[in-house]
């Protein structure tokens, strides 16, 4: 399998580069036996099926982007990964004219500066330091200073929109460096009605690393690595996942990252609950365990996000999806319009 079996051709106009004044104002694709059906995420409740449980992804995204310069006047970017366990300790990436080695101090604003302990490639360790007179703590230090870290293909500055809009309604576990974007379409208000319609709603929490936003630099598809990322299921909602199953009802996952993490949370067909670290990697011919259903934006060419809905659709029925969905000038990526699927329609 080639990475290149995953390609199309996008024009650049499709492309969503800001969210709609409304989340769930976004356009819905999916198909039945008839062919494609053109609808918007206010559709969702038809959708439901009596006994649904649709799981949502409630890591909050931090404003890890922050933007300094060395003592010297040269311009450093660094994006916060996750704390090595110290809560002023990160991993990171960072990015600067020349690159950050030991030692090094990055001036974040006026009382926030950062210290190099480690670099690894583009990934460094970094302590960061607050010595501003007051209360303020690292947390609220990169809440003040950060910047959302909207992705790559969004080539603008973050503004306060951002703050709100690249947040899902349910976020409540900080630690995303990229949102869990099918979840930004729902409103408390859509919810309700796809509860009313038979639904139910359970969280679990999948820290979004950059590694979603990195494209696969290889041609053959198993050679490829995935990033690895924390997550954490509560007993509760491992248990009312797996009566559902066993009462034959579906499993709604909205977002990759979902389902991403009930693949790798289940064992023989059984959602284990607790914390842990995952870098799984679906793609056509994989066997799902746990998933029958798919809410999920549409995504880049050649990406491990796209195998990822193929392998639960169909490699070919997604890229006639994405042809239609293109010729109906459909938005894409993080801000665009939604596609629902189901692994019935393989």
């Amino acid at each position: 399998m080639r990475t290149s079996d995953f390609d199309f051709e996008l024009p650049e106009n499709l492309i969503a580069k800001r969210p709609l004044e409304k989340r769930d104002a976004s356009r819905l694709l999916s198909w039945d036996a008839a062919g494609f059906v053109d609808g918007g995420i206010a559709d969702l409740p038809a959708l439901v099926q009596e006994g649904d449980v649709w799981v949502v992804n409630d890591t909050r995204v931090i404003p890890a982007r922050l933007l300094g310069q060395k003592p010297s006047g040269g311009k450093v970017e660094v994006l916060l990964l996750e704390p090595t366990g110290a809560t002023d300790v990160w991993t990171a990436w960072g990015k600067a004219n020349k690159p950050l080695k030991k030692g090094d101090k990055v001036l974040f604003a006026d009382g926030f500066h950062g210290e190099i302990l480690s670099r690894d490639g583009k990934c460094v360790e970094v302590k960061l330091v607050v010595d501003i007179q007051g209360s303020r703590d690292v947390a609220q230090a990169i809440e003040e200073y950060g910047h959302m870290p909207l992705p790559p293909y969004i080539d603008r500055p973050d503004s306060e929109e951002d703050k709100q809009r690249y947040q899902t309604v349910f976020a409540t576990h900080d630690g995303a460096v990229a949102a869990p974007t099918a979840g930004l379409h729902l409103t408390p208000e859509l919810m309700a009605d796809m509860e009313k319609a038979g639904a139910s709603f359970v969280h679990i929490t999948l820290h979004v690393g950059p590694g979603t936003f990195q494209p696969v630099q290889v041609d053959d598809v198993h050679a490829h690595k995935m990033h690895e990322e924390a997550y954490v299921i509560s007993e509760s909602s491992a248990q009312l996942m797996n009566q559902a199953k066993s009462d034959g009802r579906r499993i709604v996952a909205v977002g990759t990252t979902s389902l991403r993490t009930l693949e790798a949370a289940s064992v023989d067909g059984v959602l284990q609950a607790g914390a842990g670290r995952t870098d799984i990697f679906i793609y056509p011919g994989y066997e799902f365990q746990m998933a029958d259903a798919l809410l999920t934006n549409f995504h880049l060419p050649q990406s491990t996000l796209l195998m990822l809905v193929s392998a639960l659709a169909g490699k070919e029925q997604v890229l006639k999806a994405y042809d239609y969905a293109i010729e109906k000038a459909y938005r894409f990526y993080s801000y665009g319009d939604a596609m629902f699927v189901t692994g019935k329609q393989l």
